[in-house]
């Protein structure tokens, strides 16, 4: 069992599964909030970072929550890193922290401190006086969520440009591990654009070696000038304490979830419809690319805007509206940034050749955004005398349609036996993978898979395009 584990850095753990957003209504929009886009200085002048804290911390709130969970047994390892418990009435108290970010009443935290709660209070200040909080909306795809409480003339905080943030950057994290008020620890930014780890739909994490600790989650994460550049969100443990490696959502991303849930009640995001899966070097080769930049299109979704717009799988994008596609990540962030009812200019690359396709995006769904930021995992690259050696395949006929639930669209051949010996079954292929194309040319039935596979050189890199649960992907095999 692997104990490397990205842990939620909040006293909470969730046991009840949420809405993807709050179904209350959207509430009057607060004034906006404070922005610097400044730099900060790369020299600092500071020998101590006092002046600074106490411009921040009256703004970092403790934020409890309540919830009702099922009678049963919390696991001890859950209470150690989170905090949380039952005391013994059906309830589970929680602790996390949270941001003032404008002076009636509106403050920032993390989705995963209130999931689910069904009392949320806030305390502000050395003397914790405390304000029952009323959720306004939340958004698990950041892990962002936005609350109010009745109060005036609160500190609120100041938002640096965390696209301006460099690795090497100073920064102080503040919060309430632990239940202890404003504390503060400091550190450097040690990486930005963070991503891939599962945590959270979007990532685009800031990293930083300030320790964060349970309780942080949902402070702030702030620059030399005091001005917030993330909110804390998570660390990276082995045995869920602090090791130096934590992970905040950069400020810019978090003020789009802010007005987004401020003026509609929930996040709106665009909608492609491509599933994405990681352009492996041998992908690459396969399909005679130069270079590993791209997201790789490994199914379209029926109707979608992608679908009507021309787009394939197989397709490469390189580029939304000009600008660059790094890779699958790169383009799901880039889309859900974009409003519904946007259109979008995508640049691919198909069978080596560059085209363009123009299409209008909708409003993602959560089960939509779930499936766009879910990059299928690419098998093994094995090297194989023939690809169907050891593997047996069928026609796809009625039955193994109904079993497998495989859509009447889906045509192919299906494998009906593999040897667990073969190199097709280390490279990832299973009994009832359906194997649609193989180097690109559509398979149709058995007897066609086996005389394309008799047709591939030796030297030759095979690239099947395979169907497998419910989803389409690419698997490269190296014939050598």
């Amino acid at each position: 069992m692997k104990r490397n584990r990205i842990l939620l850095a909040a006293a909470i753990c969730a046991f009840a599964i949420a809405p993807a957003f709050s179904q209350e209504p959207a509430p009057d929009a607060p004034p906006n909030v404070a922005v610097d886009k400044s730099e900060p200085p790369r020299v600092s002048p500071y020998t101590s970072f006092a002046p600074l804290v106490e411009k921040v911390a009256p703004s970092v709130v403790s934020v409890y929550t309540t919830k009702t969970v099922e009678s049963q047994p919390v696991p001890r390892e859950w209470r150690h890193f989170f905090g949380g418990g039952q005391d013994g009435s059906g309830k589970e108290q929680g602790l996390g922290s949270g941001v003032i970010v404008s002076p009636d009443g509106y403050i920032l935290t993390n989705n995963h401190v209130t999931e689910g709660a069904d009392e949320i209070l806030v305390s502000i200040g050395m003397d914790r006086k405390e304000y029952v909080a009323k959720k306004i909306g939340s958004d698990p795809g950041t892990d962002i969520a936005v609350l109010k409480i009745d109060a005036t003339a609160l500190p609120a905080v100041t938002f640096a440009d965390s696209d301006k943030a460099r690795v090497g950057d100073i920064v102080l994290a503040v919060g309430n591990p632990f239940g202890l008020t404003q504390t503060v620890t400091m550190g450097i930014i040690s990486g930005l654009g963070r991503g891939g780890m599962g945590i959270t739909s979007y990532e685009n994490f800031i990293q930083t070696d300030a320790s964060i600790n349970p309780g942080n989650s949902g402070g702030a994460l702030v620059d030399t000038e005091g001005r917030v550049v993330g909110i804390n969100t998570a660390i990276f443990s082995r045995t869920g304490g602090n090791e130096g490696i934590g992970f905040a959502v950069p400020s810019n991303l978090v003020r789009m979830v802010l007005s987004s849930i401020r003026e509609k009640g929930k996040v709106v995001r665009g909608f492609l419809g491509t599933m994405i899966q990681p352009l492996t070097p041998e992908l690459a080769d396969a399909f005679k690319l130069k270079s590993l930049s791209g997201a790789l299109v490994a199914q379209v979704t029926p109707d979608s805007p992608a679908d009507k717009a021309g787009l394939k799988s197989g397709d490469i994008i390189l580029a939304v509206n000009g600008a660059k596609v790094d890779d699958g990540r790169s383009l799901h962030l880039m889309i859900g940034a974009l409003a519904p009812g946007t259109q979008v200019d995508v640049k691919y690359v198909r069978d080596g050749s560059e085209g363009n396709a123009h299409a209008e995006l909708v409003e993602a769904s959560g089960d939509a955004m779930r499936m766009a930021s879910n990059e299928s995992s690419t098998p093994n690259v094995s090297n194989v005398p023939n690809i169907l050696d050891g593997i047996t395949v069928g026609d796809l006929d009625s039955d193994a349609r109904r079993a497998l639930h495989i859509p009447s669209k889906v045509q192919g051949a299906i494998i009906t036996q593999i040897s667990p010996d073969s190199a097709g079954y280390e490279a990832g292929l299973r009994e009832g993978t359906v194997i649609e194309e193989l180097n690109q040319q559509p398979v149709k039935n058995a007897d066609q898979a086996v005389q394309l596979s008799d047709k591939v050189e030796k030297t030759e890199k095979v690239l099947l395009k395979v169907w497998n649960k419910g989803e389409s992907s690419y698997v490269a095999l190296d014939k050598k």
